[in-house]
């Protein structure tokens, strides 16, 4: 295949021995993988870019980690290579620099001053300067756009120009904030106002006084900080760790020498301190600069990403970029043969890596943002350290994963559009998201959004209730494997062609550029050959039992060891994706037995043993049969859950059991109780709205006149019946005006029927039902009266610490009330009685005392259940 960019494949890739092909972010296409080792090596070495440490890492970050977690773990399980998996900490950066320095200076700020207006006049001119910079760079962008004669520069600058529309947009909307805010009359509390513009009048901040920020320790501990927050999230999403981990502060001496030896071979020069990679040099020596995203060579918008004072006279062309850079106050430096300073953003990777793997790597990995320039720059200046070693290519594949979008712009810190990895992880399992990133090929763009949620739970349940499905079956036919036929019928040679059918799916989809989403879709058709099985011979159980099998034998059970070969297949594959966990995630023997096992163990044991205490106590009693029945039904929806297990109910008559997350039991449990509350809630809600409509329609015929006074108008004279005798005029009613008189009379009568009717059972149903709304409305919202008012502040909390508002519980009569498992706050025990929790709500998170401390606003003592008052005091 001819090619316009220079890549040279590894031996043997021309003789067609790889089977896995890999998309080449070199060639912008799929080329066969070979290690640089040889074509039957297994070894291969693989660097990947990590993080900058200077704020929380968000849902963009994880797409590129969790996506090259999988593909690892592909390589090392499933193909059986040996990676030797390097990845960096870049904790000396501009960003990091900047952020720890504004932070600090805000704090300073925030302890020095204590006028209120002179905080709002400055913060109001920050906002409106940092909105007058961001247009003038708005402005300048799109006559960038607007005139580049490349076609994909200019896409890449109209994308540059929507992120900075963007910018400039939320900019007016903290500008609109801080004017509402302010406009109130009173001047806001400097802390509100702080949590408005903070960033803005940061930046005022840092250009006054940046440079008096000396102490070094201020931008480790920054970064330290979000470094351990990061290795955090990632555990939290199963990401396994590196073999190396590098951090730019242990490696100073190595990069300086690396910059020296770049300046040696001729493709570097110094500069007031600094020190340049000379791109004109560099070409001129043989090499190609710009391997990964030609296009954007020579623009200095997107060669200046992430590099702050870019365009400087110091530099002897356009696209040169710095290696070292001179010290300047407010930044931390080293000492240098060129003096004090620090290393450049991209020479802190090609040195790293350099170092551990050498001069030929097999695999580097990143964001597509880093294409251009940092990963082009890290290829230039490794290929200058190893020119006199005839270093042509130092990476034979790079992998770029794609961004993640949300709303149409990629996920981004600098436009403030982020959300971070914890927040997702309140919304979506950590399962629930790397099955969202498996499903999208790696190197493409995701969209994220809440209307993924849904999906994702759904794709996750199917997995689950596969293996559940699988194992209650199992269960039940190894039991009496022996004595039930194992020969093949048509069920298991279909379900057995299904499975091979998968097995061949997934290694062509693994082996066409790792292609998850066709080997999930694989699994997938493997799940509904597997349920269909299973359903069919449920069927025919069913109706051998009913008596209507033609032969009279009972049919076979599902086979079992077809339906552990399916389970076994599925289970490696989705470790392989980490889906699962894998052999590699737990070293070792595993969880042999141990206390772990043996206080899992236990717990089982006491919950049998407190169910039978209770049967036996009820029998004792000679309780009724609805009562032992209910004893059943608490082990199934509250005792059995909490362990982790999940109790269904068959139609035979037989229950089963399947394994679950306690957290995802109580969730569930919190959705059907909530959903019970809502309905409960309705139902009352809709009564009082038939009461108060009753009630209104018999006020109305209250004040209608009386049946006399309605027919004045007509008739002039009654008898004792209330039937007219004489019309208006004072004539005798006879014949037909007496019939008509008479209807008329029976016209009236109906219309008040209703109200005459409620009066004749009860003389004073009208004044008892005037009576009721004020009552029904106090309780319409599931609280009593003596509550009215402070409902609003009523809450209740599901498993993820999600704010349930108004699902109010069953314990006070026609009341449901705030509940919460004490488990994670062992000191509020006795904070609510025994008999409230029969509604258990999970609930985690720091706000326990602020709910308390609301209904402390509209509540008095005597308001308050006994109980409640010995555990808060609610009158202060």
């Amino acid at each position: 295949m001819s090619r316009t960019r220079e890549w040279f494949a590894p031996p043997g890739a021309e003789d067609g021995e790889a089977a896995l092909q890999f998309y080449n972010s070199l060639v912008d296409e799929k080329v066969p993988f070979i290690p640089a080792a040889g074509a039957g090596s297994k070894q291969i070495t693989w660097y990947a870019c990590g993080p900058t440490v200077y704020d929380s890492a968000h849902m963009g970050h994880a797409r590129n980690y969790v996506t090259f977690d999988v593909i690892r773990r592909v390589l090392e399980d499933y193909f059986g290579y040996n990676v030797l998996y390097v990845m960096n900490v870049t904790d000396v950066d501009d960003k990091i620099i900047l952020r720890a320095r504004r932070n600090h200076l805000v704090q300073r700020y925030k302890q020095q001053e204590t006028d209120a207006s002179k905080v709002a006049k400055e913060i109001e001119a920050a906002v409106q300067a940092a909105v007058s910079k961001q247009a003038k760079k708005q402005q300048a962008m799109a006559a960038q756009a607007a005139a580049a004669t490349d076609s994909r520069q200019r896409t890449e600058l109209e994308a540059a120009v929507k992120n900075e529309e963007h910018k400039a947009k939320q900019l007016q909307q903290v500008q609109e904030a801080f004017a509402a805010l302010v406009a109130g009359g009173a001047t806001p509390s400097i802390d509100a106002m702080l949590a408005v513009a903070s960033d803005q009048l940061a930046e005022q901040l840092d250009a006054a006084h940046g440079s008096e920020v000396v102490d070094h320790g201020i931008f480790r501990a920054h970064a330290a900080k979000y470094e351990a927050e990061f290795f955090e999230d990632m555990a939290a999403l199963g990401v396994r760790m590196p073999d190396v981990l590098t951090r730019v502060v242990e490696f100073l001496p190595e990069i300086i020498a690396y910059v020296q030896r770049i300046v040696d071979n001729g493709m570097a020069y110094e500069s007031n301190g600094s020190v340049y990679f000379d791109t004109v040099k560099f070409r001129e020596a043989g090499h190609v600069y710009g391997k990964c995203k030609p296009s954007s060579v020579g623009n200095a918008t997107l060669a200046s990403e992430s590099e702050a004072n870019f365009e400087t006279s110091e530099k002897r062309s356009q696209q040169d970029f710095a290696l070292w850079k001179a010290a300047k106050p407010g930044e931390p430096c080293w000492d240098s043969p060129w003096g004090k300073g620090r290393p450049g953003w991209h020479i802190e990777c090609s040195a790293m890596a350099s170092k551990i793997i050498g001069a030929k790597m097999d695999i580097h990995s990143g964001g597509e943002d880093l294409k251009f320039p940092h990963h082009d720059n890290e290829l230039a200046q490794a290929e200058a350290f190893f020119h006199h070693d005839g270093c042509r290519q130092w990476v034979n594949y790079f992998l770029h994963s794609g961004h993640l979008e949300i709303e149409g712009l990629k996920m981004s810190k600098s436009l403030k559009n982020f959300i971070t990895i914890r927040e997702a992880l309140t919304q979506f399992s950590a399962r629930q998201l790397r099955l969202m990133f498996l499903l999208a090929p790696w190197n493409k763009t995701v969209s994220y959004g809440e209307t993924m949620r849904a999906e994702m739970r759904a794709k996750e349940q199917a997995i689950k209730n596969f293996f559940q499905n699988v194992d209650v079956a199992l269960r039940e036919g190894e039991a009496k494997q022996s004595q039930t036929a194992a020969k093949w019928g048509e069920d298991e040679m279909a379900l057995s062609a299904a499975l091979q059918e998968a097995q061949v799916k997934v290694h062509e989809a693994l082996t066409d550029n790792i292609n998850t989403a066709a080997a999930l879709e694989a699994l997938s058709g493997l799940i509904k050959a597997t349920n269909l099985y299973l359903a069919g011979k449920q069927a025919a159980a069913a109706a051998a039992a009913d008596g209507s099998s033609v032969s009279g034998l009972l049919p076979a059970g599902p086979q079992p060891l077809l339906l552990r070969k399916a389970a076994a297949f599925m289970t490696r594959i989705l470790s392989v994706m980490g889906v699962l966990p894998g052999p590699s995630d737990t070293p070792g023997f595993g969880g042999e037995g141990g206390a772990a096992s043996d206080a899992a163990g236990a717990s089982y044991l006491d919950a049998f043993a407190m169910f039978r205490d209770e049967i036996r106590g009820l029998s004792k009693a000679k309780a009724a049969h609805g009562e032992l029945l209910a004893a059943c039904d608490r082990v199934r929806d509250d005792t059995l859950p909490q362990l982790g297990v999940r109790l269904e109910d068959r139609p035979d008559g037989k229950a089963i059991w399947k394994l679950d997350d306690p957290a995802v039991l109580a969730a569930e449990q919190a959705e059907r109780q909530a959903a019970v509350a809502e309905a409960a809630r309705r139902k009352l809600a809709n009564a009082l709205d038939k009461k108060v409509k009753e009630l209104d329609k018999l006020q109305k015929l209250a004040a209608l006149p009386s049946e006399r006074e309605a027919l004045a108008d007509r008739y002039s004279a009654f008898d004792e019946a209330g039937e007219p005798t004489h019309d208006k005029d004072g004539t005798l009613l006879e014949g037909k005006a007496k019939d008509k008189a008479r209807k008329d009379l029976e016209k009236a009568r109906k219309v008040r029927e209703p109200l005459t009717k409620k009066l004749a059972e009860d003389p004073n149903a009208l004044a008892a039902l005037e009576a009721e709304p004020a009552s029904w409305q106090s309780t319409a919202g599931g609280l009593p009266s003596e509550y009215a008012g402070i409902g609003d502040q009523l809450y209740t909390f599901d498993v993820s610490g999600n704010r349930l508002q108004g699902s109010v519980p069953l314990a006070w009569a026609s009341i449901n009330w705030l509940q919460m498992l004490l488990d994670n706050n062992p000191e509020l025990t006795g904070c609510v009685p025994k008999d409230w929790v029969s509604t258990i709500i999970t609930y985690r998170g720091t706000g326990i005392t602020g709910i308390c401390s609301s209904l402390q606003k509209g509540a008095s003592n005597a308001a308050v259940p006994e109980p409640l008052r010995e555990t808060w005091n609610w009158a202060s």
